[in-house]
């Protein structure tokens, strides 16, 4: 099927996003284990395991159930008809808050001091997140099947 230029633009786009965050994740995971005052166990459990919950969940969650999907789906075809995705200036917008997300998760773990409150809850936020990204970017594909969408978006 041929597509629109706009809509195979949303479309990674919308990869893009979930790619960036998680390789953010990936680098403060391990700026983590560089700087956290906790055995590596610990921080394993903390900065992945624990968080791997979350992402999944937040992934799962939205694509099975339909009270969570369609309003997902709706706010991804709106967020194409606004636009989004297809210029350089909105994926730059788009890619502000994982990366600003990101700053904070670096700040709390530069800010980790022995005794003081360890920075978990960033990470599992921040694997949630990525997990809505995701479910994002595959509702597009979900769109893609549906007939009134695909009349829009073919060329």
């Amino acid at each position: 099927m041929a597509q629109t230029p706009a809509w195979r633009n949303f479309k990674r786009a919308e990869h893009l996003a979930v790619a960036t965050a998680a390789l953010i994740y990936a680098g403060a995971v391990l700026y983590a284990f560089d700087h956290l005052p906790l055995p590596k166990a610990q921080i394993a459990l903390r900065t992945l395991a624990f968080p791997a919950i979350y992402l999944l969940l937040s992934l799962a969650l939205p694509l099975a159930l339909g009270r969570l999907r369609k309003p997902l789906t709706r706010y991804v075809w709106t967020s194409f008809q606004a636009g989004f995705g297809q210029t350089a200036l909105s994926i730059l917008g788009g890619l502000t808050f994982p990366a600003g997300a990101g700053a904070f998760m670096y700040w709390q773990i530069a800010s980790a001091r022995p005794g003081s409150p360890y920075p978990a809850g960033v990470f599992s936020a921040y694997a949630a997140g990525i997990g809505i990204l995701a479910a994002q970017a595959a509702l597009v594909r979900v769109l893609e099947r549906d007939p009134e969408v695909r009349a829009q978006i073919e060329a």
